[in-house]
């Protein structure tokens, strides 16, 4: 039985597209983090991706400080939107990373760290393996990987994250 376990949640399959995960919302009077103890930079952040059409939300860290009352250190935000989308957004950010790449987006003293939802590594037994790397690889000329992107939803970014607090948006 743990073996099986394991080996489900280590395997480097996606989950079948039949699956649906529904996120569970839990009320503000049941978790008790108020607007005003977000940071302001972390909400403009938000409220400018949601103005321009695309999910965006609070994660990982951050959530945790807050469910245990303490001032979180930094913001992360999680999207939809590519990392060029958000940099076109936001006048005072740039692009960081060569595999998989971020936007930090500066507001005064505050850097709030963006990443578009991450999905599973899809593998060449998914698909057309010519396909597949052009899709989701870039390499130089003597086979380093360059960039590794594989963008997707924001069930699918919760599902790879650990098990810990980190999955929660």
């Amino acid at each position: 039985m743990i073996r099986k376990f394991i080996s489900k949640v280590f395997s480097k399959s996606r989950p079948a597209a039949a699956q649906h995960v529904e996120p569970r919302i839990i009320p503000e009077k049941k978790h008790g983090i108020r607007h005003n103890q977000i940071s302001s930079c972390a909400i403009k952040v938000t409220a400018e991706l949601q103005r321009a059409g695309h999910a965006a939300f609070v994660v990982g860290g951050a959530v945790r400080d807050l469910l245990l009352d303490k001032a979180p250190k930094d913001y992360d935000v999680a999207t939809d939107a590519t990392p060029e989308q958000v940099h076109a957004l936001f006048r005072r950010s740039r692009i960081i990373g060569r595999r998989f790449r971020l936007v930090h987006v500066m507001c005064g003293p505050e850097t709030i760290e963006v990443s578009t939802f991450r999905g599973p590594a899809a593998s060449a037994e998914d698909e057309d393996e010519e396909d597949f790397r052009k899709a989701r690889h870039a390499t130089s000329e003597n086979g380093r990987i360059l960039r590794d992107n594989v963008f997707g939803s924001q069930v699918e970014d919760a599902l790879r994250r650990d098990f810990t607090v980190n999955a929660l948006f």
